[in-house]
């Protein structure tokens, strides 16, 4: 007989509370084996949420969060969460559209307070709820769980210092697996070692607080317990990070440990001061490949299990973040002045095979994006060419740093932002869609972007050939097929003609090219319409010249996948006020200006008009507008 499932009879948390020891165990098994399931199928994170599945179950087990508040960091981390609080039966569905978010997201349920997908952000909102909560006087408790990677973020520091004037409780869960995606790096993470292998430290102090406690000395023991304390930590460990932060420290402790984790938390739950739970968690805990590979099963696509093992399916082209990887190591090689450095991301980014190349020259900084621009700053003043790989999402944690510290002193700092556009199933949080917008407007930036395989290296070697601060963007897809004819080499602000045509243009910044030719060819072939394409490869400084000729007294579509507010196309709109030329005849099509949900990166192509079909319709319907057009539709009696 089969053995009766658990999370058939869990629809909500409260029926957590009926399960025995061994009950809770068998549901954190389930739980693993459900997100294995669903994760093989579409994709997603797979090593930090079976990392979380015992913490996952007894933080519900102990608190009430329809009343108090729990909040993620980052957040990628929830898929237990979300099973055990309501959506198990849509749990299928991950990340799909239509389908569950692989985020905490509020419009799914009021157990997620937040939608996020960035670091260092639950201690600060976390604070404020509990201050706002503290004014009102309300008895809710809060929590923010947060990894050993995202602790070191700027804010999250921020945050640990403002929480402790609370009043009241507060906890802040640290779920240390010596990662973020991959290894963490830095102090901190030589620190969080440390304390991990010397559990001297928290036996001896439990044990002597027991025992102080117990001594019939009266209330002025109180001061000596206090100095006591202080020097076992000093002794041990040396000072202890939080508590000098002003939070009571406790741990570590095993984070998969169902048992000991609702203890403690229970006695935690009362305690009237913001206080941190250092809990030691495994990544892929309970999965094998997981567990030997968890840099590849942070965030992977869907595979097969074949003999306990993971299979991928090859893909049919290589990606952009491989041709970035491939493209950065050659020039690497002949300039000894580059240097790569990525925020905690070496494989999503693609450099991985630069870091084994050139181990000297290839700098982590963990999740401190804004620290690692400032750096580069340093390093290009020093002489460096530095080149920063990271998603463009996050690459808007580091504005501030890229205004002040790189374009105002004008700096060759190269930023190669992967993930620009859409991104498909990680969704809003992941969206690399206002770059250009914030980018064009700070003095000195030059602005690129590849359409074809060629191109990237390409514009990699002319940034490396210019002392000024650029920027290159590229989606997370598959190269395209090339271009018709020869790659030439990028020059400043000169675009690439890539198809003639007299009835209209579809003027492109980067990846839109491949669509845009489609769309030509569709129209020619359905209407014997002639079509321009212009690969514009700039969106700062633009190619006046060639834009202003080929928008002048046409239909013209220019086409981006970026926010149509201050981007590509409204550089070319500013471009063509600024010179006297009428664009009554011109349109855009970008990213429209609401959040596009997760859903693959074809099917959000598709929603926003940014796929050859709807290209074709919406410039045949332009030219139909034309007074040409008209008068042949309507002639003269």
């Amino acid at each position: 007989m089969a053995k009766d499932m658990l999370l058939d009879r869990i629809t909500t948390p409260h029926q957590l509370r009926r399960l025995n020891t061994g009950e809770l165990k068998q549901l954190a098994d389930e739980l693993r084996n459900k997100i294995v399931d669903v994760v093989s199928r579409n994709g997603g994170h797979l090593a930090s949420n079976l990392g979380v599945t015992e913490l996952t179950i007894a933080l519900h087990y102990v608190f009430d969060f329809s009343h108090d508040r729990l909040l993620w960091d980052v957040g990628h981390q929830c898929y237990a969460h979300k099973i055990l609080t309501g959506r198990g039966g849509r749990f299928d569905s991950l990340r799909q559209s239509g389908g569950i978010s692989g985020f905490p997201d509020p419009s799914e349920s009021d157990y997620d307070l937040f939608c996020t997908g960035h670091a260092g952000t639950a201690i600060s909102t976390a604070t404020g709820l509990a201050w706002a909560d503290q004014q009102a006087g309300s008895d809710t408790k809060v929590i923010a769980v947060v990894g050993d990677g995202s602790i070191v973020n700027g804010p999250s520091m921020e945050g640990l210092n403002n929480s402790a004037l609370l009043k009241r409780q507060f906890l802040v869960i640290l779920n240390d697996n010596s990662m973020a995606i991959d290894r963490t790096q830095g102090a901190m993470a030589h620190f969080l070692d440390r304390i991990r292998m010397t559990h001297t430290y928290t036996d001896i102090k439990h044990s002597t607080e027991a025992l102080l406690h117990h001594l019939p000395l009266g209330d002025g023991i109180t001061e000596a317990i206090h100095h006591i304390k202080a020097g076992l930590k000093t002794a041990i460990h040396g000072e202890q990070i939080f508590e000098s932060f002003g939070l009571q420290y406790f741990g570590p402790m095993d984070g998969h440990n169902i048992n000991e984790l609702i203890r403690v938390l229970r006695q935690l739950a009362d305690l009237d001061c913001p206080a941190l739970l250092h809990v030691h968690t495994v990544k892929g805990a309970g999965c094998e490949y997981a567990v030997e590979d968890p840099c590849r099963f942070h965030s992977t696509s869907a595979y097969h299990i074949r003999a306990g093992q993971a299979v991928f399916e090859e893909k049919a082209r290589p990606t952009w973040t491989q041709t970035f990887s491939e493209a950065i190591v050659a020039v690497a090689a002949k300039d000894q002045r580059v240097v790569a450095i990525t925020a905690a991301m070496p494989d999503g980014t693609g450099l991985v095979k630069f870091r084994e190349t050139f181990p000297s020259r290839c700098i982590d900084v963990g999740i401190s994006e804004s620290h690692a621009v400032a750096m580069a700053a340093g390093l290009a003043k020093a002489g460096s060419r530095p080149v920063i790989a990271i998603y463009t999402t996050f690459l808007q944690r580091a504005v501030d740093q890229i205004f002040q510290e790189v374009t105002l002193q004008g700096l060759p700092v190269i930023f190669c932002t992967d993930r620009a556009g859409l991104v498909g199933s990680d969704g809003p949080t992941h969206h690399g869609f206002q770059d250009i917008a914030q980018l064009r407007t700070l003095p000195g930036m030059v602005l690129m972007a590849p359409a074809e395989a060629a191109e990237l290296p390409a514009a990699l070697q002319l940034a490396l050939s210019i002392d000024k601060p650029c920027a290159i963007r590229y989606p997370r897809d598959e190269i395209p097929p090339d271009l018709p004819g020869p790659c030439p080499p990028f020059e400043l602000a000169r675009a690439r003609i890539v198809r003639e045509g007299r009835d209209a243009t579809l003027l492109c910044y980067g990846v839109m090219v491949e669509p845009a030719m489609a769309a030509a060819e569709l129209m020619h072939r359905e209407d014997g319409l002639e079509v321009a394409v212009i690969n514009a490869r700039f969106a700062k400084p633009l190619d006046t010249d060639v834009i202003l000729d080929r928008i002048a007294g046409r239909p013209t579509l220019i086409v981006e996948d970026h926010a149509m507010s201050g981007g590509f196309g409204s550089a070319v709109l500013e471009l063509a006020a600024a010179s006297g030329l009428d664009a009554s005849n011109v349109r855009l099509v970008g990213i429209p200006d609401r959040y596009i949900s997760h859903a693959s990166r074809l099917e959000q192509m598709v929603e926003t008009g940014l796929d050859a079909a709807h290209l074709a319709t919406m410039l045949k319907d332009m030219i139909l507008q034309t007074p040409a057009a008209r008068s042949r539709q309507n002639p003269s009696p």
